[in-house]
């Protein structure tokens, strides 16, 4: 809006960047351009101020599709009057001589126009495209229609009017008719995730049963290796027994000989179970058991003496 100043019955008018100004005296054009600022007669003067700038309009309509669904678009005009001059003719564009404010609504004119002109070329294309056709590809159907449509305007054009861009912000059904077409496609993610979840499950359950199998078969290989050790340490034991009680010697340290037996010395062994008795023919006759001094007995004429295994040691017994 226009700036304008009372100084002794004169108006002094000063416009903003992006306003055009046509200033008319007395008929005539006195100014005219952007920018401008002058003094005027407010009774001889007729001024008109037209934007320059670019300017937005959003608007929304409601369309049908093929199959007589409802389907509202919302859009965006960018759009800038780029011939003031037709403009200022074709639509009221004045204002007041004393407050600067437009006498009229031109830009509510334009709002209208544009709308109605949009709406139009967006209704007849929705109205031959299907409705998931449209919410597939309508946004850049619509869009293209809508641009080709307002450039071939011949009205706008004659208005000086240019539409720079058209975007369409959303295509939306009836909310009944959203739901409706979301459920198989949520419901379709809804079974691929559980197909994920039961996948999951799945692999887990197998895993814990390789995991099962394989500790069932580490205790068996165990149980089996311990059945190996027990069998071994069993005939170790025994080997080393035997072994032991094979070793377990007997012998006649000092020995006279035996008019009987004619025996000089005597030794041997003894093993697990057996027993061997020595008949004593001697009075000076001394028998240790397992070699040790202090198991020694003094033996008389004609005692028997045995001996035997006993806890792996060689024992003597009387």
């Amino acid at each position: 809006m226009a700036d304008i100043t009372k100084r002794f019955g004169l108006r002094h008018l000063r416009a903003v960047p992006t306003a055009h100004i046509r200033h008319l005296h007395g008929g005539r054009l006195a100014h005219e351009g952007t920018g401008l600022a002058f003094w005027f007669r407010p009774l001889a003067a007729a001024i008109s101020e037209v934007p320059a700038d670019d300017r937005e309009l959003s608007l929304v309509c409601h369309a049908r599709t093929a199959e007589f669904q409802d389907l509202a678009v919302q859009a965006t005009l960018t759009y800038r009057i780029t011939d003031p001059e037709r403009a200022a003719a074709r639509i009221d564009f004045s204002i007041a001589p004393d407050s600067g404010e437009w006498q009229g609504d031109p830009l509510d004119q334009l709002a209208t126009l544009l709308t109605e002109t949009a709406q139009q070329h967006a209704l007849e294309l929705i109205a031959r495209t299907p409705l998931a056709a449209a919410l597939a590809d309508g946004v850049r159907t619509v869009r293209q229609a809508v641009s080709d449509g307002l450039a071939g305007d011949q009205r706008l054009a004659e208005l000086g009017l240019a539409v720079l861009a058209v975007r369409i912000t959303a295509l939306r059904p009836e909310p009944e008719m959203e739901r409706a077409l979301r459920t198989p496609a949520r419901e379709q993610v809804q079974q691929e995730a559980d197909r994920a979840t039961y996948g999951r499950r799945a692999v887990a359950v197998e895993r814990e049963r390789k995991i099962a199998e394989n500790e069932l078969t580490n205790r068996i290989e165990l149980a089996r290796q311990e059945e190996e050790l027990v069998t071994r340490q069993g005939a170790n034991a025994r080997q080393e027994a035997e072994q032991q009680a094979a070793e377990l010697a007997w012998f006649v340290r000092e020995a006279w000989p035996s008019p009987v037996t004619g025996t000089t010395l005597v030794e041997g062994r003894c093993t697990a179970g057996e027993e061997l008795a020595l008949t004593v023919e001697s009075d000076q006759l001394v028998a240790f058991g397992d070699g040790v001094e202090s198991d020694a007995l003094q033996l008389t004429w004609g005692q028997t003496v045995r001996l035997r295994v006993a806890r792996e040691r060689l024992r003597l017994v009387v």
